[in-house]
């Protein structure tokens, strides 16, 4: 059971995931998951001849080290853009127990 992990959910217009999951692993990360999904947010109201259009997302899920959450979690930030408009959010969630994850059980970092 791993323990002292952490979830960086990045949320992004479709076409970025593949960008994040980079950022991630240069960062330190072992890899992630993408998932996709549609939304729609304030920017985000464009028509097509009338129609409203439900942009797509790609969700990115990375499991990490909570003491490489924030390195990681800048590098993303940098590589997608998040601090521009309409480009995505991320944030990270505390996890108390993470099992099935035995890449990362293998280099256990150090107590902090």
């Amino acid at each position: 059971m791993l323990l002292n992990a952490s979830l960086i959910v990045t949320i992004v217009p479709k076409g970025w995931g593949n960008t994040v999951l980079q950022a991630s692993v240069t960062a330190g990360a072992r890899g992630g998951t993408v998932v996709y999904g549609r939304g729609i947010g304030v920017n985000e109201h464009e028509k097509i001849l009338g129609i409203a259009i439900e942009p797509e997302k790609e969700i990115v899920l990375t499991v990490v080290y909570s003491d490489k959450a924030d390195a990681i979690l800048q590098e993303i930030m940098r590589a997608a853009e998040l601090t521009k408009p309409s480009r995505g959010l991320a944030f990270v969630v505390a996890l108390d127990k993470v099992v099935g994850v035995s890449h990362l059980h293998n280099e256990q970092s150090p107590p902090s």
